[in-house]
């Protein structure tokens, strides 16, 4: 008896499943085993959130139902946070969600909006909850390609008269995960019109908007003009602020797709452990310096990592920001060059195309260890560069 949906079919783990088992047996084997796959945070919140969180663990009403819009306060925390960051302003009231984490919204915002036959146009390459959405909620997905060629960046006169036309939600993500490139106010203005012009509305994945590097910074999307009347930012405090395992995240804009969210969640889910949220409003109310650092030392990691293997003649593409680096595999395809580089230096990345069609001929790695350690893995696979680069499938 098969007691599994169909709908298990289209979900893409296969590439992830393979290379768990490969490396779970490299260890059992004993061999060194370099995980730069997941990107899990190596270092913990801020000290002032984790004594928040301590002390509300003591008082026994934080055990009780959360509210699926979370507590008064920390809405309007949320509200300040985005006026003072981002100069947009948000009403705590009908245009501020919580969430646990950005895949809560982004695996729930779905099923509030779109119907089967629906299409939901979803950066290629892309996070993988994306595509896993939209089959959840019985709609179609159609990945709008990021080529290298074109800084991976959209280009809406690619997208077929026919299909623009039954799209009802776009996804965006800057600095996208996994391309690693920031976007600008032009790119938001370019979305926003082709959006109005076809009915569409927007979703803006903002995971890694605090992660940029060499000056760059991607504005909010939301503080471009006409973004707010049709579109949803999603931010989470996983990356930003280390808080990955805690689950908390927070969605602001469009009133009518909030509300949407909010009532799909109040059916699956509660609301945020309040210990949580009251640690999330200490964080975002006192940064404390916090961003800067954390941006200075993912640089560092990143130009530690980068400088054996461009000196190497691996000509990676200098990331623009998030944690991660995407580097092409010379012409491999990437789940068999993740695979030969996890068995020649023990390193683990994600093959690019786990995440969409567009991603073949790339792996990700995850700068998830100190700047030491990423520079004598990438001193590790420097000295095999020539069997990756030359070694046939």
């Amino acid at each position: 008896m098969n007691l599994r949906s169909k709908r298990l079919n289209l979900f893409s783990s296969a590439v992830f499943y393979e290379l768990s088992n490969l490396t779970e047996k490299r260890k059992q084997d004993g061999l060194p085993v370099f995980p730069l796959g997941i990107g899990s945070p190596d270092l913990p919140p801020p000290l002032h959130s984790i004594d928040v969180l301590r002390e509300a663990l003591l008082d026994p009403s934080s055990f009780s139902y959360q509210r699926t819009e979370g507590l008064t306060d920390f809405r309007a925390c949320i509200s300040r946070f985005m006026a003072a960051q981002y100069g947009v302003q948000v009403d705590p009231e009908c245009e501020v969600l919580p969430l646990i984490g950005a895949q809560d919204g982004l695996s729930h915002i779905t099923l509030a909006l779109v119907d089967p036959g629906d299409i939901v146009l979803i950066p290629d390459p892309g996070y993988p909850i994306y595509e896993v959405a939209v089959h959840l909620a019985g709609a179609t997905p159609y990945f709008y390609p990021l080529r290298g060629e074109h800084d991976f960046l959209p280009d809406w006169s690619m997208i077929p008269s026919s299909i623009a036309e039954r799209a009802k939600l776009m996804i965006l993500n800057f600095p996208g995960n996994p391309t690693t490139v920031v976007g600008s106010r032009r790119v938001f203005e370019e979305a926003i019109h082709f959006a109005r012009l076809h009915k569409i509305a927007i979703i803006h994945d903002a995971a890694y908007i605090e992660l940029q590097f060499d000056e760059h910074q991607t504005p909010s999307f939301l503080s471009v003009p006409g973004a707010k009347e049709l579109g949803i930012e999603l931010h989470s405090l996983s990356k930003t602020f280390n808080f990955a395992g805690a689950r908390v995240a927070f969605a602001v804009g469009q009133q009518d797709m909030l509300e949407a969210l909010r009532i799909v969640k109040s059916q699956v889910d509660y609301g945020i452990f309040m210990p949580i949220q009251k640690a999330a409003m200490a964080t975002l109310d006192n940064d404390r310096g916090h961003h800067r650092s954390l941006r200075a030392m993912y640089q560092e990691r990143r130009d530690q990592f980068l400088a054996p293997l461009h000196a190497a003649g691996w000509d990676i593409r200098i990331p623009e920001g998030t944690m991660f680096v995407f580097a092409h595999t010379f012409g491999h395809d990437s789940r068999t060059f993740a695979r030969r580089l996890l068995e020649e230096t023990g390193v683990v990345s994600v093959p690019g195309v786990g995440f969409g069609p567009s991603g073949e001929g790339y792996v990700r790695f995850a700068m998830v260890t100190s700047k030491d350690e990423l520079s004598d893995i990438a001193s590790q696979i420097a000295k095999k560069i020539d069997r990756l680069r030359n070694r046939q499938t």
